[in-house]
């Protein structure tokens, strides 16, 4: 009687009862995050050990503030921490405008067909793996590629995939390429849902595109944007939507002066240098705190230049 008293009041577990089919739903997503992000945070203490194999992450000794010491020393890692900033910045100016620029075109035609065909066009190479991108670039654009051969024809000689100067520009056109369909899709979906009784009074007062554009569509996409602007900064430890893949999958040591970010640096010293645990853990854990630094305060920022608007939290 008591058990059938609660699920029938406003209590929690009433609320979970009644909704039950959709937290079922929810639970393969829950069981993932449970598992593989919140469990891993126990190895985290790494960063304040010093690991032995036989001993495990238990037993190994506490060493506190040794390992950050140790990576803070590193001119490399100075290096690569700068790389991330500038890579994540690069991005932000040059590819986080250009999904809406794109979207606003795009929802400008009337031609369903035509766009139908651009947007799956855009859309394409998202689905392409940065495996087989960096084989497409390397091969017409590598020393023996058909752009070196042809600059070459003009007397001139220029690999890009070996340029630092250039390679961070380079990662954003390409990045650019891949994503920039995808990313439309999610703008797309906010215009859709903008009231056409608007566009229709705009008509009557004597609107231009422009006016539509900027008075009805930008604030209809305003607030997706801000999220997605929130996230995007959240990610900037990892240099945005191509991360470690695209940067591991095209760079090489000439450009490491100017590519090689965190999470390519903790790779290579992992696997390569052998460098130990600790210090490799305390890396990623600075990394971390960097990122939700940012996140709060792209979360501030947003609320502030958005009049006033809720950004995630």
């Amino acid at each position: 009687m008591n058990g059938r008293i609660s699920l029938q009041s406003g209590s929690l577990l009433g609320r979970m009862h009644r909704h039950r089919h959709l937290y079922i739903l929810l639970l393969p997503t829950l069981v993932y995050l449970i598992l593989f992000r919140y469990l891993p945070i126990y190895g985290v203490s790494l960063a304040f050990k010093k690991f032995h194999y036989m001993k495990g992450i238990t037993a190994s000794p506490w060493v506190g503030w040794a390992n950050f010491e140790a990576i803070l020393s590193k001119e490399d890692f100075w290096r690569a921490f700068g790389n991330t900033l500038v890579i994540a910045l690069y991005r932000l100016v040059l590819e986080f405008p250009i999904p809406i620029v794109l979207a606003l075109m795009l929802n400008e035609l009337r031609n369903r067909y035509l766009k139908t065909t651009l947007q799956t066009v855009f859309t394409f190479p998202h689905f392409l793996s940065w495996v087989i991108i960096s084989g497409m670039l390397f091969n017409l654009l590598g020393e023996s590629g058909p752009f070196n051969r042809l600059v070459m024809s003009f007397g001139g000689e220029m690999n890009v995939l070996s340029n630092a100067d250039s390679f961070r520009y380079f990662l954003t056109i390409t990045n650019n390429w891949k994503e920039m369909g995808w990313n439309t899709i999610i703008y797309l979906a906010a215009l859709s849902g903008v009231d056409p009784a608007l566009y229709e009074a705009a008509q009557i007062d004597g609107a231009g595109r422009w006016h539509k554009v900027r008075y009805i569509d930008w604030p209809g996409i305003r607030p997706t944007a801000v999220i997605l602007l929130i996230i995007f900064i959240g990610n900037a430890m990892t240099s945005g939507s191509g991360g470690f893949n695209q940067i591991f999958n095209l760079y090489n040591p000439a450009v490491y002066s100017t590519g090689d970010i965190i999470d390519t640096y903790i790779y290579r010293q992992a696997f390569s240098t052998g460098m130990p645990f600790g210090e490799v853990t305390a890396i990623g854990l600075f990394k971390s705190v960097i990122n939700f630094v940012l996140i709060l305060s792209a979360n501030k920022l947003a609320s502030w230049m958005s009049d006033g608007e809720r950004g995630l939290f």
